[in-house]
This record gives C-alpha cells, sequence and structure tokens, in this order.
C-alpha cells in the first residue's frame, strides 16, 4: 500500500466551522443537552461531509477507489465524524471513549480507569513526565493519567469542539496546571523531534490512514529511550476480505466509528517495527481468559452489571433501549430541538455496535490489541 497523501491543515477554517455549529454548546453539560445548540445548516454540512463516504457503498459495492478516497480525506473525516458523535458519546458512555476488561464485581466507569492506569504502567509515565496524548477526545484518559501518575500531559486533537470540552472539564478540575490541549493533525504534528518523555494512544490512531505514518510522527516526537503504549483498533487475523460477512461487519465498524482504513493485526505489528520501535509487548488483551467480555454493556447484557449506576449505560444499548432512543432522537428532531440528521447518525452508531460485538464473537476484530514499543537510545 502506498503511503497516504496528507490533507493539508486549516486552523482557521477549523475554528470557523467549529463556531458556526456549535456554538456556545460546548460549555453545556454534554450529551442531548448539548445537541439542542447546534446550527440546523452547520450540522446538514457536517452530516452530508462525513456521510458521503458511506451511503450508497455497501461492501458489495466497495472498490480499493472508495477505500482510497476515504483515505485521502482522513482528517476531515475524522473531524465531521466527532462533530456528529461527540455528544452521543458523552451521553451513552461518558468522557473516556473506549472499551476495556471487566473483572467480576467491577463497575463500568471503576473498569475504564484501571484499563487507562494499565497502559500508564505498562508505559511507566511517572511524575514530572511530560506526556503525549495522541487522539485525547474530549480528555477522559488524559485527566485520569494525571491524576494516577502527577505526569504531565498534552491531549493532540483534530476536533476543535473535542478541544473546548476537554479544556472545560480540565478546568473543573482542576487540573489545568498539568494538562493541555492542543490542536493539531497526528500525521503531522507540529512538536518539534525529541519534544515527549512517553506516548500514548487509546482506540485512536485508528483513525490514521495508515498506521506506519502515524506511528513514525510518534517515533520523531518520542525521545531516545522513551517509551510508545497505544490500544489499537485491528481486525485480526482470522479476518478474511474475501468474504461477504467479514466485509460487512469491517465495514460497519468503520462507518459507524469514523475510520477510513483498518487493518489487521500483522499489518498493525509491522507497521510499529516499520516506524522504527523497539517492541517491547504485544497482546491481543480481548484473548486474555476474562470471564466477562470487554463488548457485555453493547451487547445490553445486564448478567454482568456490577453497580446500579450501570444500569443505564446497558440499557442504552439492549433493543428497547435503543428503539426508545431512536423514537426520542427523531421526534426531538422532527420538532427542532435537535438539528437534522441527529437519528442518522444515532442509527449510523447502533449499526457500529452490533458490528463490533458480531466481530467480537467470530473474533475477527479487537479494540484493544497492545503494543508497547521503546525508541532506541
Amino acid at each position: 500500500m502506498a503511503p497516504a497523501a496528507l490533507e493539508q491543515e486549516n486552523h482557521i477554517r477549523d475554528a470557523e466551522f467549529n463556531r458556526a455549529l456549535h456554538g456556545q454548546s460546548a460549555e453545556a453539560k454534554g450529551g442531548f443537552a448539548a445537541m439542542r445548540g447546534k446550527d440546523a445548516a452547520a450540522q446538514k454540512a457536517a452530516i452530508d461531509e462525513y456521510f458521503k463516504h458511506w451511503d450508497n457503498k455497501s461492501s458489495e459495492q466497495e472498490t480499493d477507489e472508495i477505500r482510497a478516497a476515504r483515505r485521502a480525506e482522513y482528517a476531515t473525516l475524522t473531524r465531521h465524524y466527532y462533530n456528529i458523535a461527540t455528544d452521543f458519546y458523552e451521553n451513552a458512555w461518558g468522557t473516556s471513549f473506549h472499551f476495556c476488561r471487566f473483572a467480576p464485581g467491577e463497575p463500568f466507569h471503576q473498569a475504564i480507569a484501571r484499563h487507562e492506569h494499565y497502559l500508564a504502567h505498562q508505559i511507566g509515565i511517572k511524575n514530572g513526565m511530560r506526556v503525549l496524548d495522541v487522539g485525547c477526545g474530549v480528555g477522559g484518559p488524559a485527566r485520569e493519567i494525571v491524576k494516577f501518575s502527577d505526569a504531565n500531559v498534552v491531549g493532540l486533537n483534530n476536533n476543535d469542539y473535542q478541544i473546548q470540552r476537554a479544556t472545560l472539564y480540565a478546568e473543573k478540575e482542576g487540573l489545568s496546571d498539568k494538562l493541555s490541549f492542543v490542536k493539531g493533525d497526528f500525521m503531522q504534528m507540529q512538536f518539534p523531534d525529541n519534544s515527549f518523555d512517553a506516548v500514548y494512544a487509546i482506540e485512536a490512531t485508528c483513525h490514521a490512514p495508515e498506521l506506519q505514518g502515524v506511528y513514525s510522527e510518534i517515533f520523531r516526537v518520542l525521545k531516545p529511550g522513551g517509551v510508545f503504549g497505544v490500544y489499537e483498533w485491528l481486525m485480526t487475523d482470522d479476518y478474511d476480505n474475501e468474504n461477504p460477512e467479514h466485509r460487512r461487519l469491517r465495514l460497519g465498524i468503520e462507518q459507524g466509528d469514523g475510520i477510513s482504513n483498518m487493518v489487521n493485526v500483522s499489518e498493525g505489528l509491522a507497521a510499529m517495527r516499520g516506524a522504527g520501535f523497539e517492541l517491547l509487548h504485544n497482546e491481543d488483551l480481548a484473548q486474555r481468559p476474562d470471564s466477562i467480555p470487554w463488548y457485555y454493556p453493547i451487547a445490553g447484557s445486564f448478567k454482568h452489571m456490577a453497580s446500579v449506576w450501570d444500569f443505564f449505560t446497558i440499557a442504552r444499548m439492549t433493543w428497547w433501549g435503543r428503539g426508545l432512543a431512536h423514537r426520542f432522537v427523531g421526534a426531538m428532531e422532527k420538532i427542532g430541538f435537535f438539528p437534522q440528521g441527529s437519528q442518522k447518525t444515532a442509527d449510523s452508531l447502533a449499526l457500529a455496535a452490533d458490528c463490533l460485538v458480531a466481530g467480537a464473537e467470530k473474533n475477527l476484530f479487537t479494540p484493544m490489541y497492545l503494543m508497547v514499543g521503546r525508541k532506541p537510545e
């Protein structure tokens, strides 16, 4: 596969669009409360720009040219995905946009935090280190890792709305002295060489048009001897692109999660080595012999629920919870409380959840392939 051409960054354009679309909604409580403040025309533009890559392009119709077009517009695709999906994520999942392993009796948000702590431990993040969070979302993991390690974390993100929300949350938690957020494309970072003591990415670099490209940028900004750790979204090596069902599940995950080009485990490992890292550890954490599957919340399974507070997270993923949400979002959109395209976005996220569960059950997909690499001295 030839290296992907990089999109030209235009921070002024992005900031203007962010103001037009989101207005003051970044300061709202989040979730559905934030959705009420969107501009209708800008929302339609974001919806159209995102779904042009997926509408009328089923797995049977998908061609190499269609996938190449997604890769070529990776940054715009990802930015608009989070323009339309962030409020749904916060409403259903919280401010840490990732999956995790679960121990028996462990509440949802405790398990999410433990997953973040485990990555910080694997990398060796310590007090006083300068650490880069690549693709930081609204900053949930960064805030947790700052509190866990007392390190100084810089979050990199190409979506202005998420940066605004991340900054607001950090201020509210009194972490602004240890935590900052920077606008940028992780394929062409503006940081100098050898800038960070450690780097991590949690289910974010899957948005890259090619993994070796983003891993090479991470290698460049990491100090010699520094460690990079990533939880990567990958298709397993059981995935067969010639199998129509496998392709359908892969495409459903990509569409519902804003991914231009998901690859398999062997390609992920090759990308780490190709970027120059000495691979210290690699493991699919989804293959650990856990009694509770990582995907149980999005499968809408109550039998593993460990806290009464987890009920609402799981209920949103049941068939009846999705049905209620579909009708609610549709009704709010119809009367103008939510912007046009909200229901289409919700339905796409539901498709992704179904494909994620099926992909995991068939051992075709993992959201937590752990790779830890060191930049040689």
